[in-house]
């Protein structure tokens, strides 16, 4: 097959990786472990060197990096006896009421680089940053999350499934973001998406 402008870009093999990218980021709404293949499969890639370059432009960031910092696990328990208000005993309420995991991301000890370090520092305060950003921790509020760290960072696995997720929905939306009659609509619409990316990547550019 030829195309007239992108024959470079459109080889079968780009094509074949294309395509396994979408069915992966179709299915990390229901599949955790498909956002850390999406991970693996892009922790060496030319995006991600230069998310690497954009962290380690900031000083405290590139420290951490350097340090290679993990911190102890999060224990719930221990949140949920902070000051009340807190961001520790907020998150700690928060993901208590909902039974979620806090180590609900790849345990690590060993990284093999600075783009693998980041990587799982990314994943273990990702729930954070819905409490600090006030994105809902379900569908409705991760795009919104994830662009916050797209903007800041420039994470090719969130900035892949964005665009991934605004591509899908371009094909498949049959309704407009004004006619949406329940909450549980508003993922159906690409106007909803896109604004939880552009409030994400306005909140990630201000703080």
């Amino acid at each position: 097959m030829s195309y007239r402008y992108i024959n470079q870009l459109a080889t079968p093999e780009n094509l074949h990786r294309f395509l396994e990218f979408v069915d992966l980021a179709a299915g990390a709404g229901q599949e955790t472990a498909n956002v850390w293949e999406i991970e693996r499969r892009l922790v060496n890639s030319r995006p991600m060197e230069l998310c690497v370059k954009a962290v380690l432009q900031e000083p405290a960031s590139a420290q951490l990096v350097q340090e290679r910092y993990i911190g102890k696990p999060y224990d719930l328990e221990a949140m949920l006896k902070m000051p009340k208000g807190s961001l520790g005993w907020t998150y700690g309420t928060i993901m208590h009421t909902l039974g979620y995991d806090p180590q609900f991301y790849p345990q690590r000890e060993q990284f093999d680089s600075d783009a693998d370090y980041i990587g799982f520092r990314i994943d273990k305060t990702h729930d954070i940053h819905h409490i600090l950003t006030g994105f809902s921790l379900d569908t409705l509020g991760e795009l919104g999350v994830i662009s916050v760290t797209v903007a800041q960072t420039r994470y090719p696995t969130f900035l892949l499934i964005d665009l991934l997720s605004l591509l899908m929905t371009f094909f498949t939306s049959d309704t407009l973001l004004s006619e949406v009659e329940s909450d549980a609509d508003l993922n159906k619409t690409l106007g909803y998406k896109f604004e939880l990316i552009s409030r994400g990547i306005t909140i990630g550019r201000q703080a």
